[in-house]
Parts: C-alpha cells; structure tokens; sequence
C-alpha cells in the first residue's frame, strides 16, 4: 500500500497517493470534492465540451482504495458532485457503481459548497460527523479544533533535480487536516495562497499526493 503515515490531533493516519485519508483504527476512508459530473456541468452551463471520462478515473480510483484498506467505513467531504443536476444526470451504470461501493459500507455525505448533498443515493447525509477527536466538515473554520476538510484543492511544488515538481497536497497544522480533491477534473490552490498561508499555522506540512508520497514544510 503507497502510503504516508503522520499524525494528526493524536491520531494515527494514512495519507494516500491517490488523495484520499485512511484511519487504520477506525477502518475509515475519507475522500474530499469528487465533483462528480464536471463535464457534464461545464457543458451545460457553457456548451465546452469536455471528454466525459472523469467520473470513471474517479470512480475507479475510489473503486481500487476501497479494496486496497477494505475500509468498511466512508465519508464524503463535500462537493461529490459538481452540482445537484450534476449527480442527477449520472449515467445509469455509473449510479450503479456507486450503489455497489456503498453496498455493506457505513457511508457519510458531507455536504459541500457545490451539492446540498446527493439525497438520491443511500447512506447518512450530515453538514458535519465527529468520530472519536476529529470533526469531518467541508470547509474550514476560524476556531478549528481537530477538524478535518476540503474545499480549497490545495497543491504545493518541490524542487526536485532542477525541475519543480507540483502536485495535490494534504495540507495540516495542529487544530486542521485540509485534504487534496479527490477528482479527476478537479483544480488546485497554491499552498503560498494567502487563503491557505493565513488559515494554516506557521508550523503546517505538505504531503503531496503521488509516488513516491512526500513530506515537507507547507511551499509559502
């Protein structure tokens, strides 16, 4: 398993290449902005039409992270579709697939800023979920205490023999764990954006998402 253990407000994680947060003592997964059906959407709203195959890499990489931790536990941090027409208008199969994935799972859906969450498909439907001293919600606050979010896609660069490497990061200090999206079509946000340099610590790390998986300072 391509993974980065750290820990955050006592509590033992995994980062994931893929982006996605695994807590082995919980068997929880926790994944972050799916915006499922972008395609869909940029082609409603603006007539660009963009290969529509982002939610099968999605899906898929779930699909694969699903059976490499087994977790039988599965939040949604919000902004799992792009927006609420969006999760309406999956293919048949795809919703299928997603049912599947679900099928024996407890399974959260946090909802985010893009969906109001996708009442259409089962599971517990939540603005936020404490388990044990975290608190999973979507987007970031002021007075955070051991919360765990998404939201901001962020992504960091290294320098790495002469090239700058930038990829999907975790971003976390000691009150917020902020995780990379986990879509396909999804953009980032530099970690030297002042929206992120200003709500994280001055102590905050990067782990860049990929392989090999890579710890450092937060890029300000």
């Amino acid at each position: 398993m391509n993974t980065h253990d750290f820990t955050f407000a006592r509590t033992k994680l995994k980062a994931l290449a893929s982006g996605a947060l695994f807590w082995p003592d919980e068997n929880l997964l926790v994944v972050s902005d799916l915006h499922l059906g972008k395609s869909e959407r940029i082609a409603r709203r603006s007539g660009q039409m963009l290969p529509p195959y982002e939610t099968i890499e999605t899906l898929s990489r779930l699909d694969e992270d699903l059976a490499m931790t087994r977790a039988a536990n599965v939040i949604c941090l919000g902004d799992s579709f792009d927006d609420l027409e969006a999760g309406q208008s999956l293919p048949e199969d795809h919703v299928l697939w997603i049912n599947r994935m679900m099928a024996g799972r407890s399974w959260v859906w946090i909802e985010g800023n893009h969906d109001p969450g996708p009442l259409e498909f089962g599971g517990s439907h939540r603005a936020e979920v404490a388990i044990g001293e975290l608190t999973f919600r979507h987007i970031a606050t002021p007075d955070a205490e051991a919360e765990v979010t998404g939201h901001y896609h962020p992504k960091a660069s290294l320098s790495l023999r002469g090239r700058v490497l930038t990829r999907a990061c975790f971003l976390y200090d000691a009150t917020r764990l902020i995780l990379p999206a986990y879509g396909a079509y999804t953009g980032g946000l530099r970690s030297s954006d002042s929206a992120l340099t200003m709500l994280m610590r001055p102590d905050a790390r990067a782990i860049l998402t990929g392989t090999p998986l890579c710890e450092l300072p937060m890029p300000r």
